[in-house]
């Protein structure tokens, strides 16, 4: 998303441009941290610790490692919740409150983190919380535990059951995988490859097309394309994205949030001379030629569809869509959003046309390859998450 590149991601998504949602404006924090992070859990001022000392320290690459550290076993639920949090979301705004209760731990919407301009309709932030429970239930059954989702109105709720531990390739790439906003190598995918991630999207009434042929390709190019330029040319979608990025580490450690620039190729700057700068550079022209590159230099595009459009279909898209990032990421690969066909409405019911769709909605859009490593987003730890 600017001469970032948007999400998010879904996707976590790192910094990127409009038409992806990135799958996260400044802010000053008036409450004491300390205090804000009791007073939301319900604790005492003291059981929290030195955890706000800590973070005012902490530089960009602490806060990576410590929320990407290893899972562990102990405390269990924080760190399945952490875990959780790892999963893409649009704009990276981690639209999600968690909370636990013996062996059941929910998921629920934070409607302070929505997108009106890119997500009217709150259906990118249904998938994310999809992506999250999906993360959940693989980090829970690496623990031991099967976990059973149930949607209940607009939460998830996850019962947990102790089976023997299942170590999953999938639960082990969560602290790796990310959105890599950046030009491919060109690579084709070997077909085991193909079959392996068209696998990993299966979930009931999900639909996935995997294509890989050039024509294909470049029609969802065309799609991308289109849908950018309206994005661009929306001044709410623009004022919406630029400000949840982040152009520099300490910006983004400050509220562990939004789209870090870094993360999609783009130097970290002072906020002062980044935003003067934006105006100049990231341009129509320039995005668009961004995109037709990095779609020309991927392996393949996969396009996901639930058979009907609500929320508890939307979480399972989120769900494929969480699955289908980290099979990646255990293959090797890299992966990142173009939903601009599916953001714009204008657009939407074409672009399903042109897939055979019919009268049903595209979710989610992705691109896959081989590609470089890039700076990963940041995430809130659980503390600021997870409510009593």
């Amino acid at each position: 998303m600017i001469p970032v590149n948007r999400g998010n991601a879904l996707g976590a998504k790192s910094a990127s441009a409009p038409g992806g949602a990135t799958w996260d404006a400044e802010r000053t924090f008036v409450l004491d941290r300390r205090q804000f992070t009791a007073a939301a859990l319900g604790f005492s001022t003291a059981a929290v610790g030195d955890f706000p000392a800590a973070a005012a320290a902490m530089t960009y690459d602490g806060a990576v490692t410590t929320s990407r550290a290893q899972l562990q076993a102990v405390p269990r639920d924080r760190e399945l919740v952490r875990f959780a949090t790892l999963a893409a979301n649009s704009h990276n705004t981690q639209p999600w409150i968690f909370s636990a209760h013996g062996n059941e731990i929910a998921i629920a919407p934070d409607f302070s983190r929505r997108c009106p301009a890119v997500d009217p309709d709150d259906h990118h932030l249904f998938v994310s919380l999809g992506c999250a429970a999906e993360n959940l239930i693989l980090a829970a059954s690496a623990l031991g535990w099967r976990a059973d989702p149930v949607i209940d109105g607009e939460r998830i709720v996850i019962a947990l059951e102790q089976p023997p531990p299942d170590a999953s390739t999938l639960a082990a790439a969560i602290p790796v995988r990310q959105c890599t906003r950046a030009a491919f190598d060109g690579r084709p995918a070997a077909p085991e490859t193909l079959r392996r991630l068209e696998s990993a999207c299966r979930e009931p009434d999900v639909t996935a097309l995997l294509m890989t042929e050039r024509a294909a390709i470049a029609g969802v190019t065309d799609y991308v394309l289109e849908g950018n330029s309206a994005q661009m040319r929306d001044k709410a979608f623009m004022r919406e994205l630029v400000s949840w990025i982040r152009f520099n580490e300490a910006e983004a450690v400050a509220t562990l949030d939004g789209l870090f620039a870094p993360a999609s190729g783009n130097p970290s700057l002072p906020s002062w001379l980044a935003r003067p700068l934006l105006k100049l550079f990231f341009t129509e022209s320039g995005e668009n030629k961004k995109y037709r590159d990095q779609l020309a230099s991927s392996a393949g595009v996969v396009v996901l569809a639930a058979e009907r459009s609500d929320k508890s279909n939307w979480i399972a898209v989120g769900r494929a869509c969480q699955r289908f990032g980290l099979q990646a990421t255990a293959l090797g690969l890299k992966y990142s959003f173009v939903n601009q066909p599916v953001e714009v409405a204008a657009l939407r019911q074409q672009f399903a046309t042109s897939l055979g769709l019919g009268e049903r909605r595209p979710d989610i859009v992705m691109r896959f390859g081989t590609g470089p490593d890039l700076p990963k987003s940041l995430r809130r730890p659980p503390e600021q998450v997870m409510r009593p």
